[in-house]
C-alpha cells in the first residue's frame, strides 16, 4: 500500500494557475502528509532493513508477462486495465480458428469437386448404358460410318489371321530347335564310334561331319526364322494393338456421342417452358463436345488405319522374302546362299552356348 502512494505521490501533475502559479488540489495535503509519515517511518527502521530493501523491491516488482495496458487517466476505474496476456491469448485463439477454417473450407472445397466428378461419371454412365441397351434390342439407333467400319472389321480379321501365322511360326521354331539339338547329339555319338570302331571310322567318320553340317545350317535357319517371328510378333502385338486400342477409344466415343444425341432429340421433342429450355441448352452444348470428340477420333482411326497398311506391306514384304530364302537355301543344302541371305537382311547369329550364363555369372 505505501508503495502505491508513493508511486501515486510522484506521478502526480502539478497544476498551474493562469497567473503561473502553482495551484493545490484537495488530495495533495493528504498525500503529503502521507509520505512524510512514510518517511519517519523509513528512519525509525532504516538501521535494522538495510539493503535488502532494494533486493525486495526489485523481487516484488511487477512481472513483464502480467503487464497491464491502462486505459484512461489517472484515477481511473480498475475495469480500463487490460491483462497483456488475454490479448496474447485472444489472437493465438483468433490465428489458430482461422487457420482451421481454412483448412476446413479447402476440405470442404474438394469434397464437393469430388462429388460433382462422381455424379457427372454417374450421368454418363447411365446414359451410354441406356444407349448401349437400346441398340442392342435395336429401339436405338447408332451413328454407322460403312467405310471405317468395313476397315476395321478387316483389321480385326487381318489380326486374328496373322496371330495364328505368329503362333505356327513358333511352333516351327521349338520343333526345328529340337531337331537341330538332335543332330548335334548325333553328330558328337558318330564321331565317338569312329574312334572306338576301326573297322566303321570311314562311314560313322562322314556321317558325324553330315551332321555337323547340318547342324551348323540349322541354327542359320534358326537365326532368320527367330527374325521372322520377333518382327511378325511387333506388328501384330504392337503395331495393330495400338490401332485397335485407339479403335476402342474411337467406339466409346461414338456410343457417348449417340448417348448424348438421343437424349438431346428426346429434350426437343417435349415442352419448351422456361425449364425445359435451359435443360435443352445443356444438353447441346454436351452434345457438341461429344460431337467433337467422336470426329477427332474418327480422323485418329483414320490416319493409323492407313499408316498401318503401309508399313503391314513393307514388313510382310521383307520378312516374307527373307523366309522364303532361308527356308528354301537350308533344304537345298545350299550354305553360302543361307549365309548369304542372313547378310542381306543385317541378321547376326549369337554363337553356340551365348544363352547360357558364363561360369563366372553362375558363381
Amino acid at each position: 500500500m505505501t508503495d502505491s502512494i508513493m508511486s501515486k505521490a510522484a506521478t502526480m501533475e502539478i497544476p498551474i494557475n493562469s497567473n503561473g502559479d502553482t495551484g493545490t488540489l484537495p488530495e495533495d495535503d493528504s498525500l503529503e502528509q502521507a509520505a512524510k509519515r512514510q518517511w519517519s517511518l523509513g528512519e525509525k527502521v532504516g538501521s535494522s532493513r538495510g539493503p535488502r530493501d532494494l533486493q525486495q523491491v526489485m523481487v516484488s516488482g511487477p512481472n513483464l508477462n502480467e503487464t497491464s495496458i491502462v486505459s484512461g487517466g489517472y484515477g481511473g476505474t480498475a475495469e480500463g486495465i487490460i491483462p497483456t496476456s488475454s490479448i496474447k491469448g485472444s489472437s493465438m485463439n483468433h490465428s489458430s480458428s482461422s487457420s482451421s477454417m481454412t483448412a476446413e473450407e479447402s476440405t470442404k472445397g474438394v469434397a464437393v469437386e469430388k462429388i460433382e466428378q462422381v455424379k457427372k461419371w454417374g450421368l454418363n454412365t447411365y446414359k451410354c448404358t441406356k444407349q448401349m441397351i437400346s441398340e442392342r434390342f435395336g429401339r436405338g439407333s447408332r451413328t454407322v460410318d460403312l467405310e471405317l467400319e468395313a476397315q476395321i472389321e478387316v483389321l480385326r480379321d487381318t489380326k486374328r489371321k496373322y496371330e495364328n501365322v505368329l503362333r505356327l511360326a513358333r511352333a516351327l521354331t521349338s520343333h526345328f530347335y529340337n531337331m537341330v539339338q538332335t543332330q548335334h547329339a548325333l553328330g558328337d555319338t558318330f564321331a565317338d564310334l569312329s574312334q572306338k570302331s576301326p573297322e566303321l571310322r570311314d562311314e560313322f567318320g562322314y556321317n558325324a561331319e553330315t551332321q555337323k553340317l547340318l547342324c551348323k545350317n540349322g541354327e542359320t535357319l534358326l537365326g532368320a526364322i527367330n527374325f521372322f517371328v520377333s518382327s511378325i510378333n511387333t506388328l501384330v502385338n504392337k503395331t495393330m494393338e495400338d490401332t485397335l486400342m485407339t479403335i476402342k477409344m474411337y467406339e466409346n466415343a461414338r456410343l457417348e456421342f449417340d448417348a448424348y444425341r438421343t437424349d438431346l432429340e428426346e429434350l426437343s421433342a417435349g415442352p419448351r417452358d422456361a425449364v425445359a429450355m435451359a435443360r435443352i441448352e445443356a444438353a447441346q452444348q454436351q452434345y457438341q463436345i461429344q460431337k467433337d470428340k467422336y470426329e477427332r477420333l474418327r480422323s485418329d482411326v483414320t490416319i493409323k488405319l492407313k499408316f498401318l497398311e503401309e508399313n503391314k506391306v513393307k514388313v510382310m514384304h521383307k520378312q516374307l522374302l527373307l523366309f522364303h530364302n532361308a527356308i528354301s537355301a537350308y533344304f537345298a543344302g545350299n550354305q553360302q546362299q543361307l549365309e548369304q541371305t542372313l547378310r542381306q537382311f543385317n541378321i547376326k547369329l549369337r554363337p553356340p552356348g551365348a544363352d547360357k550364363p558364363s561360369w563366372l555369372e553362375e558363381q
